[in-house]
């Protein structure tokens, strides 16, 4: 049987990427840690599939070390005050690539027919007070702290966050998964959110495998990023304070979307414990208790020693739950979310139109037959 001589630290690199560890791969390639060792060497076949399940490219396997991939857009990430990891996932990168795709359908579709331009994108600079800037996003989004605090769940504040948002022309796309596949899933703890800035197709994408809480200050720290005109990758976590001005002025302005100091300052409790008045807050904002942890500390309400003491004890608290999302549910309802109501009525418009291929269709909505096509566009009210 002949063999092929794969790069050993591209073979490693690639699973590595790929999240696949080595009892994973040794139940698909029987020879995998002889591979590794140098005792054996793949076939063609196998390595084509092993290229495959890893989504890497056959040429860099003969290559005698592992090509630098960077992301394609700017890395804001600094969670824990670390540095980024230096490679993207396989995932993080899919996910990247399908939005941008998306992103340029999108436009054309917008230049063709007519939309306007957005003229909140990119109309700020991390010199405007975010206070103010938080002021302009709540008027041009529509956003009444009021009329959330009536909301019942998180779950529905989050969906009139995006709803707002899309109202407004932004794409809104929520996933816990690499476009449809369920067998692959994004990690919140490689990346929380991106924004595409764009000025007739502005994106933020958020990572479903979050709290619906965190979801919250994410979308909002995202839309700051299209306010200020910054593309990027981020992992926003309210209670810290991130190295880069522009992931602080960011986090500042959304925790003033979400909570703005005037109502915190008519809601606070002061007699309460911390604990308790955090838990109380983040319920009555729907926002997390990170948030209105940290909110607390910008009032002046607790000290830096108490914030740091409280955010501590609740993200270990936070950490010990179960606070993944998942792919499932209804079909057309995950849809909608994963591609965006906007983009989606888009999409299923124009195709119905004549003017999209039910080809390209299906790649950007991640779909496979037609019958399924004109069902989710009944469901969406495309069709009638």
């Amino acid at each position: 049987m002949n063999t092929v001589p794969a790069s050993i630290p591209v073979l490693r690199w690639a699973a590595e990427r790929a999240r696949l560890s080595d009892t994973a791969l040794e139940r698909s390639f029987r020879k995998w840690v002889l591979w590794l060792s140098g005792d054996a060497q793949p076939t063609l076949k196998q390595l084509e599939d092993f290229a495959r399940l890893t989504r890497t490219p056959i040429g860099y396997f003969f290559l005698p070390e592992p090509p630098v991939l960077q992301l394609p857009v700017p890395d804001f990430r600094t969670r824990r005050d670390e540095a980024p990891p230096a490679e993207p996932s396989t995932a993080l990168l899919d996910t990247l690539y399908l939005c941008q795709q998306r992103q340029d359908w999108y436009r054309d579709y917008a230049r063709v027919h007519g939309l306007a331009r957005l003229d909140f994108v990119s109309s700020a600079t991390v010199e405007d007070q975010p206070e103010q800037v938080a002021g302009e996003m709540r008027q041009i989004l529509g956003l009444s702290v009021a009329e959330r605090r009536m909301l019942s769940t998180w779950t529905d504040a989050l969906r009139q966050l995006i709803s707002k948002a899309e109202d407004a022309g932004i794409l809104v796309m929520t996933s816990s998964i690499v476009g449809s596949n369920s067998r692959r899933t994004l990690d919140a703890a490689e990346f929380r959110g991106f924004a595409l800035v764009d000025d007739r197709a502005p994106l933020v994408f958020i990572n479903a495998s979050d709290s619906k809480a965190a979801r919250m200050f994410t979308l909002a720290h995202e839309l700051a990023h299209i306010w200020l005109g910054e593309s990027g990758v981020s992992d926003p976590e309210a209670g810290s304070v991130p190295k880069q001005g522009v992931e602080r002025w960011c986090n500042r302005v959304a925790a003033e979307l979400l909570m703005p100091l005037d109502a915190l300052h008519e809601a606070h409790e002061p007699d309460a414990p911390v604990a308790d008045e955090m838990q109380r807050l983040a319920h009555l904002f729907k926002v997390s208790s990170l948030v209105a942890l940290r909110r607390l500390f910008d009032a002046g309400f607790i000290d830096r020693d108490t914030l740091w003491l409280n955010y501590r004890q609740e993200v270990a608290r936070i950490r010990a739950l179960d606070i993944g999302g998942s792919g499932g549910g209804d079909y057309y309802r995950t849809l909608a979310a994963r591609t965006g109501k906007r983009f989606a009525h888009a999409v299923f418009s124009s195709t119905l139109e004549g003017q999209t291929l039910f080809r390209d269709a299906f790649r950007m909505l991640g779909m496979r037959k037609t019958s399924t096509f004109y069902e989710a566009a009944r469901e969406l009210g495309v069709m009638g």
